[in-house]
């Protein structure tokens, strides 16, 4: 691991390390006639290594992204397109966590999902004004906190969606509805079955504003293409519907002081060609106090089972939830029940590492039925910037009890965008 850290080094010299989600910066360029053009130019390098009883693994991979946004402002019309490509500099990982004929299969190595390619990542044309915005093509999709759906963005290769979206804004009421016929997957164009699935899936939102507090009401219909991935039962598994609502708030308490609430519920059931029939809940609860930059938060977060099924969100950015370790990136048959605390701080002014931020959390996992304790999870990250250049080190260590394998995972990682 030593050479490894090392090479990270030398490799990060220029760039330095990273912090995920950075913003491009660049201004449009304007071309005359209502035209402007903005490029997109985007960079992030990062050592990756997981240490599991059997198995461990180091990776290093480089992720670009270079594309363009074309648009026209008197018809409000504009044209995107973008192309992804990995490279993995250290390849002893292994790349696909399921059974393909592929090199970059290496089980003898543990999983980090950040095979190498060469794909589109985005193509999409958009009409925006200030109530209606049109998305049509292939495209990133994030709702609310991405725990139903999300483009994934902690995974090199990002998971995008075909599809058309629609939002409207009307006074205080917000309305925004999704189909999409593919999801596009983290495993990229060389993950076989699994590079995209194909089917007709339909999300639904409402949501108004009271004061400070703002309620959305939500539906998720998920119907895959069985025919297109072979007849295989576990993406038939993935045939849902859900329906729900969530709450988030924020309370001014004083000048310095801020309470923040979120809390969802919604009911999960089989739909279409599901060979299970069930029924389950999800409950989330989150409340947090923030002061002068100190931030601490917990919360109670339920997928449910009925004893045979449990709720499961296959489109959302999992890497956010259930700690970072991704050891629930599928919910047990027995359901899950995670509780957790944050504490967090964004330091002030510090002129040598501007931006400078730090974050602890510890997980408690347990079943729905069953009362089995899964185990427990620390995690920890810190970052700042150096001028345009996000720095991220993060660690996740996970203490198997009824669940999985003892995990640790640490991370270095250096993220530019233009």
């Amino acid at each position: 691991m030593r050479n490894t850290l090392l090479a990270v080094a030398a490799l990060a010299a220029p760039i330095t390390l990273a912090q995920p989600a950075l913003a491009a910066t660049g201004d449009p360029v304007k071309l005359g006639g209502g035209f402007s053009i903005d490029p997109i130019v985007e960079a992030r390098l990062r050592y990756e290594h997981v240490d599991q009883p059997t198995t461990d693994a180091d990776a290093i991979t480089i992720r670009m992204r270079a594309g363009f946004e074309l648009k026209h402002a008197p018809s409000k019309l504009s044209f995107l397109a973008e192309g992804e490509g990995t490279l993995a500099i250290a390849d002893k990982y292994n790349a696909f966590p399921f059974v393909i004929a592929d090199t970059q299969r290496r089980p003898g190595y543990s999983v980090v999902a950040d095979p190498m390619n060469v794909e589109l990542n985005r193509l999409q044309v958009q009409y925006k004004s200030k109530a209606v915005t049109v998305t049509v093509g292939r495209q990133r999709i994030n709702l609310d906190d991405q725990r139903w759906i999300g483009s994934v963005g902690w995974r090199q290769n990002e998971q995008t969606f075909d599809a058309v979206r629609g939002e409207a804004k009307i006074g205080a009421v917000s309305l925004d509805g999704i189909y999409a016929i593919a999801q596009r997957t983290v495993f990229g164009v060389d993950g076989g079955p699994r590079a995209a699935y194909e089917g007709h899936f339909f999300a639904g939102g409402v949501s108004a504003k009271f004061g400070p507090v703002t309620v959305k009401a939500f539906s998720y219909l998920l119907d895959y293409d069985l025919a297109e991935q072979g007849g295989s039962q576990a993406v038939a598994l993935a045939d849902t519907q859900t329906y729900g609502v969530r709450a988030v708030a924020v309370f001014p308490l004083s000048k310095a002081v801020k309470l923040n609430l979120a809390a969802s519920y919604a009911k999960q059931a089989d739909w279409k060609q599901n060979p299970i029939n069930y029924s389950a809940d999800y409950i989330a609860a989150e409340a947090g106090l923030t002061w002068n930059g100190l931030t601490v938060s917990g919360g109670y977060e339920l997928k449910g089972s009925d004893g045979g099924r449990a709720v499961q969100t296959p489109m959302a950015t999992l890497h956010k939830f259930d700690g970072w370790a991704d050891l629930f990136l599928t919910t047990p048959n027995t359901g899950l029940q995670d509780i957790y605390g944050t504490i967090a701080y964004k330091f002030g002014k510090v002129i040598a590492l501007p931006g400078l931020n730090a974050a602890v959390s510890y997980h408690r996992f347990d079943s729905d039925v069953g009362s089995i304790h899964f185990g427990n999870e620390w995690d920890a990250s810190l970052g700042f910037k150096v001028k345009r250049v996000a720095l991220l080190a993060k660690y996740a260590n996970y203490d198997a009890k009824g669940f999985g394998l003892d995990t640790k995972k640490f991370w270095l990682q250096a993220e530019i965008a233009y």
